[in-house]
């Protein structure tokens, strides 16, 4: 294969580990920034115009233009990348990678573990919705709520535990029906879900570029990793906003995305400098493929089916205005080519 074949010069010039780690510390410091203001811009939006007659509209906008970038990001970045890595003459030429598609194999069985995770959980919120609407109804005309109680059950649904009281009751909880109850739950796990795919992304982003010695290969990688983070934040931001989090909930999940990448590369630095890990062996591109096959294979579930399928087909606001529909794909279309474009780079 091609990949089996290298100039030796040039190899010899761009393995430079010097150089290679002083761009991984002006990475991090930039793919931190951008990756803090890319996910914290649409949240921060959101909350100045919260209440305003366009904001709902405004939000699912940001949603369509999510859901394009986390689509782009699973078949432009991740899976090719995934193939690319199992497809390396050391891998392939080798029992059993070279006998089965392992990838698009992985790839499957990412999508069916995240279907898998989003029946459990949307199963368990709707018991909980059922006991939440119950129980106030319980309570109308009784003077004050059972709050810890209600508190207990959405937040146990939403969190995957009980000790957020206060936050379940003051997110906007009281006073919706069981549809709207599970529609907002169903929106928090979707976030959350898919907060949990990206950040495995990035972890082998990071971990990659941290064990790389190829300062011709990292140097056009930050600036692009930039824009990447930026686009990719913004998308996850928005799913963020529209989920209704409390300010606690908003910074941690900000944060967790924010340095995710940074913390990657110095643990792939780690790694390197302590065993001398190639990140071009035969294991390396094996464990790279895997990851990035299973990695692809949730954000493509979540952005179909979670983002894309409920936002265009079982939403009302959308139905009930075309214009509003085409806006929305439109902002879909902007969102998968302007992080398709990046795939030139990175």
């Amino acid at each position: 294969m091609a990949g089996c074949s290298l100039d030796d010069t040039r190899a010899e010039f761009c393995r430079n580990s010097a150089v290679a780690t002083h761009l991984k510390f002006v990475s991090i410091i930039v793919i931190l920034a951008s990756s803090a203001a890319g996910i914290s811009s649409p949240v921060a939006l959101a909350r100045v115009f919260a209440g305003r007659p366009a904001y709902d509209q405004a939000l699912l906008i940001i949603k369509c233009f999510a859901a394009g970038v986390i689509l782009s990001t699973s078949l432009v970045h991740v899976l090719p990348d995934a193939f690319d890595a199992l497809a390396d003459c050391q891998v392939a030429t080798r029992h059993p990678w070279r006998d089965f598609p392992f990838s698009g194999l992985v790839s499957l069985i990412g999508a069916l573990l995240a279907l898998l995770v989003d029946i459990t959980a949307s199963s368990h919120a709707t018991v909980k919705a059922t006991k939440y609407v119950r129980i106030g109804m319980e309570d109308m005309g009784k003077g004050e709520t059972r709050k810890e109680e209600l508190a207990s059950s959405v937040s146990f649904a939403c969190h995957g535990h009980g000790h957020q009281t206060e936050e379940a009751i003051d997110l906007g909880f009281q006073g919706l029906d069981q549809e709207e109850l599970l529609a907002k739950m169903k929106q928090r796990l979707v976030s959350q879900v898919l907060e949990i795919g990206i950040i495995f992304h990035s972890v082998i982003i990071g971990l990659t570029m941290g064990m790389s010695q190829n300062q011709c290969t990292i140097r056009p990688l930050v600036a692009a990793l930039a824009f990447h983070q930026i686009f990719e934040g913004m998308g996850l931001g928005g799913c963020i906003a529209q989920a209704g989090f409390g300010v606690t909930t908003v910074g941690f999940m900000c944060l967790m995305f924010s340095v995710t990448t940074p913390i990657g590369i110095l643990l792939g630095m780690l790694i390197f400098y302590l065993t001398g890990y190639d990140d071009s062996s035969p294991n390396s591109l094996i464990l790279e493929g895997l990851l990035g096959s299973l990695s692809s294979g949730i954000l493509l579930y979540m952005a179909l089916v979670d983002l894309i399928a409920v936002d265009f087909f079982n939403n009302k606001t959308m139905s009930s205005t075309p214009r509003l529909k085409m806006i929305s794909y439109t902002a879909l279309v902007l969102g998968s080519a302007s992080m398709s474009v990046l795939a030139l780079w990175a």
